[in-house]
């Protein structure tokens, strides 16, 4: 039976076959990517809809993960599984401490710049970047923001990033609107 909840959060994608005996190599959008492993209750995006998967034993392999499914000890059957993104429900997550957030929380939120003349919404965050030095929020326009432009703003709070409100959906930036 299939089962679609529009919170799920997309954890990773099942990228390949590894093996003959129903084992997938997996992209993991987790940090650290062995996080992935830790959850239950996967579901993944099968064409009619969302379908419960459990994956009963998985490794780090090079720079990926592997891992397999329970029940499929065939390779063509687990070809099926090929490209399908694996997503949880949000309950699984960690509580974090008090002023950090997980990425998905990020997404969709209001980006106002703080400058001498008050407040301007440059637009929402779309999504965030890894870059190895920080986090880049990456902030699209949106219909009442003051310009038609994308932004890459440095997720450094306390410098950058002054106040986070999820609640009211939005943060504050020190930004230059030009940038």
């Amino acid at each position: 039976m299939a089962e679609y909840s529009a919170d799920l959060l997309v954890i990773g994608k099942i990228t390949g076959i590894f093996g003959v005996k129903g084992w997938v190599k997996v992209h993991s959008y987790t940090d650290p990517l062995e996080n992935f492993l830790n959850y239950k209750d996967w579901l993944v995006d099968a064409r009619e809809g969302w379908k419960r998967i459990e994956f009963d034993r998985g490794r780090r392999h090079g720079k990926g993960l592997v891992a397999h499914i329970k029940d499929v000890d065939d390779r063509s059957v687990a070809e099926a599984y090929l490209k399908s993104e694996v997503a949880i429900h949000p309950e699984q997550l960690k509580s974090l401490p008090e002023g950090e957030y997980y990425w998905n929380q990020l997404q969709g939120l209001d980006v106002w710049a703080l400058s001498g003349e008050g407040r301007e919404l440059l637009g929402s965050v779309a999504y965030l970047l890894e870059t190895g030095a920080n986090d880049v929020l990456v902030v699209k326009s949106s219909e009442t923001s003051l310009d038609d432009r994308e932004r890459l703003i440095p997720y450094l709070q306390g410098e950058v990033v002054k106040y986070i409100d999820l609640d009211a959906g939005y943060m504050d930036v020190v930004w230059d609107k030009e940038f």
